[in-house]
């Protein structure tokens, strides 16, 4: 039979004690241990370790005692427990920062990360949650808020990505009510922050404007009050570049300032005068088609341009019975409205789905983004509706209006 493994610390001493009385006398020195060991059951390597270990205690043979050894063995367990908190304190420092309890769920989600290489406990205690706090989040099952939460998100997230991603917590607010989700904007936020969703931030814009060099053009009617009571008063223009890989693509827009809506844009890889008088035929064409016919009185605004100076776009305007204004030189605030809708262009949809490969690739996403901007998007300025939507409540409230006014707008 195997002798025990642990032997009994009395049997332990005694052993020791007889080995080392035998070892003192010479007539019996030799074959000591081997003696004791045999007689009381014990191995003999194992009992000349104890007796050394023995020695070492007493001070008769150097080496380290076994109070040292206990001693090093705890300091030893101290540091691997204080380097196991510093991991863990470390790994949660993200969202234990500041002080605050964080919520169960991050916990339980951290607990879950790095339990494998911590265990759970050690991190309960690093970061003063009850294990049994851990254990019941694991097995309880979601929360009422939890399922709507994660529905929520879900529609947030395809929501926002329908709307070319450029929506913040407002709009995506008022959005979600729109389509049947009534919810709190403080949810909206949260949800979104968790998801890592966010608006556009516009950045900086660059100059295209190249003024006429002849000096002569309309004067300016709009004087920067950007408004109008109806549709069809007020247009303003401009254009915008491209970068494509096949090189510099051009884009020109006929904004409604009543509506924002985009009536008219063209896109070409020119920027020559008929960029912007074709983008007038289509602004015109788009409102015979919606019924409006006349469109004698409306004012046409733009920058100083070669493009909108030039005698092809002038001699058009005059034949629909337009008026031409056109703000100062080097002043993009005369034309303030324009830039912001080029802005939010560029912003919305250019820096964001690039690089372009050709005009072709431009001019199909500007067809789909016009469509959005005037149908879906949402603008503040106009309540949080679309521009389509607005002109629809204008033209329900006022059904006998169906062509622009023949006499001069007020514009403030």
């Amino acid at each position: 039979m195997a002798a025990p493994r642990k032997y009994p610390d009395e049997l332990r001493e005694r052993a020791i004690r007889m080995a080392v009385d035998l070892r003192r006398d010479p007539a019996t020195r030799v074959g000591a241990l081997a003696r004791v060991g045999q007689q009381l059951g014990i191995n003999p390597e194992t009992l000349r370790n104890w007796v050394n270990q023995a020695e070492i205690d007493s001070g008769q043979r150097p080496g380290t005692t076994t109070a040292d050894a206990q001693r090093i063995a705890e300091l030893e367990r101290e540091v691997r427990e204080l380097r196991r908190s510093n991991a863990i304190l470390r790994s949660a420092s993200g969202f234990l920062r500041g002080g605050a309890r964080p919520p169960v769920d991050q916990v339980v989600a951290f607990i879950d990360a790095h339990r494998a290489e911590f265990g759970v406990e050690p991190i309960c205690k690093d970061l003063q949650v009850a294990p049994s706090t851990y254990y019941a989040a694991k097995t309880r099952p979601p929360s009422a808020r939890a399922v709507a939460d994660a529905a929520l998100g879900e529609v947030i997230t395809v929501e926002h990505a329908a709307n070319y991603g450029v929506y913040g917590a407002r709009k995506m607010w008022k959005h979600l009510h729109r389509v049947g989700h009534p919810v709190a904007r403080c949810t909206v936020e949260r949800l979104m922050r968790e998801h890592g969703l966010r608006g556009v931030v516009r950045g900086r814009a660059k100059r295209t404007t190249i003024p006429t060099k002849d000096g002569v053009r309309a004067g300016d009617l709009v004087n920067r009050a950007f408004t109008a009571t109806a549709p069809n008063q007020l247009w303003v223009a401009d254009f915008t570049y491209v970068r494509t890989w096949a090189g510099f693509s051009y884009v020109a827009f006929v904004i409604d300032v009543f509506s924002r809506m985009i009536v008219g844009w063209k896109a070409d890889t020119r920027m020559r005068a008929d960029l912007v008088t074709d983008t007038l035929e289509m602004a015109v064409w788009a409102r015979g088609r919606a019924g409006v016919v006349d469109l004698s009185g409306l004012i046409h605004h733009s920058d100083a341009g070669a493009q909108y100076v030039s005698l092809a776009l002038t001699e058009r305007l005059a034949a629909l019975g337009m008026r031409a204004s056109i703000g100062s030189v080097a002043d993009a605030y005369d034309n303030a409205m324009a830039e912001s809708t080029i802005g939010l262009f560029k912003n919305e949809l250019i820096r964001r789905k690039g690089p372009w490969r050709t005009l072709d690739d431009v001019e199909i996403a500007t067809l789909e983004y016009v469509d959005w901007f005037n149908k879906r998007r949402l603008h503040t300025e106009l309540g949080d509706i679309p521009p389509a939507e607005h002109e629809a409540n204008y033209y329900r409230q006022n059904p006998a209006v169906t062509t622009a006014e023949t006499r001069e707008p007020s514009l403030h």
